[in-house]
């Protein structure tokens, strides 16, 4: 509520760390941000809000702030009859921001009577004693989740916080995610950026062990980056262990790791499954859960699945993306296209799903707009960075075994994050087995297991003629 819009994200860093601490107490079925921000600034019948939720109360509240003063109003209300259960009001400086959070969540404890096990341990952990550190990576968290050019945006913004306080561990999380996000959406050369990441990450977890985004920033950097599933999976579980509900662990060890890496693909499903029960109304856990899906073979609950994630957010170009994917695998290549230029318009024209539209034209039999979009590609690479695993793919739709090769070799060379998908699990990546060059370049890369009892393919899925 105040008059600066700049301030929404810290109010917005304020609830999640509420949900947050609440979320521990494992009494409490708490509903993470994504589904609790979809509500935010919407004037909804409770009832409502508690039957979409599945919950029973809801805490409602509101921030407003004049420089260094903070005025925090906060209620419980139960989404059964709208009877309120509590409420206060916090007028304080804003040195305060942690006492008042702790104060919170306490109270919901105490009026909810739960019974809370660690006696006088806080739910609420300042992490750093800096405001201004905090500002800076309350901001960048924010600006991380909106994906995209933001990335950029939130990487400066973490690295100031760092900058500012450099004990400041969930900080440095925040800057390894930004490092190599950027890398794995393909914006930036790997070779610069992603050694930074890991480092950034290790560095988190050496200040604070007891964080759950810290070791899962190592476990994402070490999967993409150091290319070390050993480490990817030991420092997974450990995030899941500390915080069995931490949403970007739940789908990135379900997806990256168990599917695309380990073709455990059931457990896959599982781990987004877990996420999409934490998170009911985000977008993004039903995109996850429905690549889990399309990777297990679960088309048609995939399809149902990326559908609810655009009813959701129709701008996420991630969710559009999927739904693009679920199209091309169930054969529905017309409806596939133009889910893919939709995509497209929304996503600045990103490198995922053009080469998806590659494939789906050339399935389709339209070559000559396969042709026409895979010659995109490749000018884009004149002028930019394009991550050279998708133009494999794209390479190998449009029959071009030599570039198909050639980029696969360049995805090897230069540790290519997307390197995850070539696997053999990703349903985009079939074709490339049936060259025997390309089943070289894999067992150099160390995934040799990719190699073996891939499942059969279909007639449409044979390789072109070379032309």
């Amino acid at each position: 509520m105040s008059a600066d819009p700049e301030h929404e994200y810290f109010a917005d860093g304020i609830t999640e760390e509420i949900i947050d601490a609440l979320a521990q107490i494992q009494e409490l079925h708490v509903v993470a941000r994504s589904s609790a921000f979809s509500f935010k600034g919407k004037h909804i019948d409770l009832r409502i809000v508690g039957e979409q939720l599945n919950v029973r109360t809801v805490l409602e509240g509101s921030v407003r702030r004049a420089d260094n003063r903070l005025r925090i109003t906060a209620q419980l209300v139960s989404a059964v009859d709208g009877y309120h259960l509590w409420s206060e009001h916090y007028d304080r400086e804003l040195k305060d921001v942690f006492a008042i959070q702790e104060e919170i969540a306490q109270a919901i404890v105490q009026r909810l009577k739960i019974s809370f096990p660690w006696g006088t341990k806080n739910l609420v952990s300042p992490r750093t004693p800096n405001l201004e550190a905090y500002e800076s990576y309350l901001k960048g968290h924010a600006l991380l989740y909106k994906r995209g050019p933001a990335i950029t945006r939130a990487l400066a913004c973490c690295q100031r916080a760092v900058d500012l306080d450099p004990d400041y561990a969930l900080a440095w999380a925040g800057l390894a995610d930004s490092y190599t996000t950027l890398c794995w959406y393909g914006f930036v050369d790997p070779r610069s950026f992603m050694p930074k990441g890991i480092e950034a990450a290790r560095h988190a977890v050496a200040l604070d062990s007891s964080l759950a985004e810290a070791h899962c920033a190592l476990a994402l950097a070490a999967l993409i980056g150091a290319w070390n599933t050993a480490e990817a999976e030991r420092e997974f579980l450990c995030a899941l262990q500390l915080n069995p509900k931490y949403i970007p662990a739940l789908c990135w060890y379900g997806i990256l790791y168990l599917q695309y890496s380990e073709g455990r693909l059931a457990e896959g499903m599982e781990q987004a499954r877990l996420a999409l029960t934490a998170d009911p109304l985000s977008a993004y856990a039903h995109a996850i859960y429905a690549l889990t899906c399309i990777v297990a073979g679960k088309t048609g609950e995939g399809m149902e699945v990326s559908r609810r994630a655009v009813q959701l957010d129709p701008e996420s170009w991630l969710a559009n993306g999927v739904l693009q994917a679920a199209l091309l695998v169930n054969g529905q290549f017309e409806a596939s296209v133009a889910a893919g230029e939709a995509t497209l318009a929304m996503s600045g024209r990103h490198p995922w799903p053009m080469a998806w539209l590659v494939v789906a034209l050339a399935e389709w039999g339209k070559a000559t707009e396969a042709d026409a979009v895979y010659g995109e590609m490749q000018a884009r690479v004149r002028r930019e960075y394009v991550t050279p695993t998708v133009l494999s793919i794209a390479a190998c739709a449009v029959a071009r075994e030599d570039e198909a090769i050639r980029y696969a070799r360049e995805a090897y060379e230069i540790r290519d994050p997307n390197y995850l998908q070539l696997s053999r699990y990703f349903p985009m990546a079939s074709r490339l087995y049936r060259y025997p060059r390309f089943c070289e370049i894999i067992a150099q890369m160390g995934r040799s297991e990719w190699l073996q009892d891939r499942p059969p393919l279909t007639a449409s899925q044979e390789p072109r003629a070379q032309e």
